[in-house]
């Protein structure tokens, strides 16, 4: 079996397509997935999308510097989106939108972002964490998936506009294959060039932020996903925007988890530049269940 994935600057072109909504009113629009992909809406894709559909209807010079949302159903990639955008408040500093994707009728994520206009103040971040390899020095996903060629399935088919590379074990290993590890760290860049629009490149950042946040719960363990191992879905998704970036460029998303009880297990993670600058910063909780082999 071939890996046969759209990969790339054309997969890049297909990732703003997807991030391109229609207006469909003042302060409603539609979204579209990608022809293919899973069986249910990625989440990264959702609130990308949503935080498309509030950014188009704030002030272009305030900038999203947090967004909080929930994931209620999941989402149907054959139907388009719906997203209904409110404006809570337009302040002198800031802008708070809530973003409601719907599908069929009813609610299937919401999320609330803030956006802040330019402002000089205290400035301190925590340092990348020390002897992490640079993203030239470890395995690329083409790599780790020619070592698991059941694995390729459904990676071989959807589109790639992430050029992902994980520092350890990534969570799809066959079970027993992966060893116990308190931090998941992955580098990550969009995989093309991106226009410079700081609204798009954060929106391609939420994107990314939900791939691999949560499988820093199960790297705890060295447990996988799949059979054999857990199924799981986001229940909820945070992200603060800390500096100016570049999607397109490399950024070490540096992933713990602090707790898991009750089939729930929380993530949070940093992202760095390679320059050592942190960017961002995410939180997530998600459902996680054993399932048999």
């Amino acid at each position: 079996m071939t890996d046969g994935s759209l990969v790339g600057q054309a997969a890049v072109d297909q990732l703003l397509e997807v991030l391109d909504l229609s207006s469909t009113g003042a302060m409603s629009f539609r979204g579209m997935s990608p022809p293919v992909g899973p069986q249910r809406v990625y989440g990264g894709q959702v609130a990308g999308q949503a935080l498309v559909a509030a950014g188009r209807t704030v002030d272009p010079e305030r900038v999203v510097h947090s967004l909080h949302g929930y994931f209620v159903r999941a989402g149907d990639p054959a139907e388009p989106i719906e997203y209904e955008v409110e404006n809570i408040r337009d302040g002198r500093s800031f802008s708070v939108r809530r973003s409601v994707a719907r599908q069929h009728g009813k609610t299937i994520f919401f999320m609330s972002a803030s956006f802040q206009r330019h402002e000089e103040g205290l400035d301190h971040h925590a340092p990348l964490p020390p002897d992490v390899p640079g993203p030239e020095s470890v395995p690329t996903m083409s790599d780790r998936l020619a070592r698991y060629p059941e694995r390729l399935g459904i990676w071989g088919q959807i589109p790639r506009p992430i050029d992902v590379r994980y520092v350890g074990e990534p969570g799809w290993v066959r079970p027993g294959d992966r060893p116990a590890d308190p931090h998941q760290r992955v580098w990550m860049r969009i995989d093309g060039k991106l226009p410079d629009d700081p609204l798009l490149h954060a929106c391609a950042l939420t994107y990314a932020s939900d791939l691999t946040l949560l499988d820093s719960v199960l790297s705890v363990h060295g447990e996988v996903w799949g059979p054999g191992g857990v199924v799981g879905a986001s229940l909820d998704h945070a992200l603060w925007f800390h500096r100016p970036f570049r999607a397109d460029e490399w950024f070490l998303y540096d992933c713990w988890s602090p707790s898991a009880s009750g089939a729930r297990g929380l993530a949070t993670g940093r992202m760095f530049t390679v320059e050592g600058d942190q960017i961002a910063s995410a939180v997530q909780e998600g459902l996680l269940r054993r399932v048999g082999a």
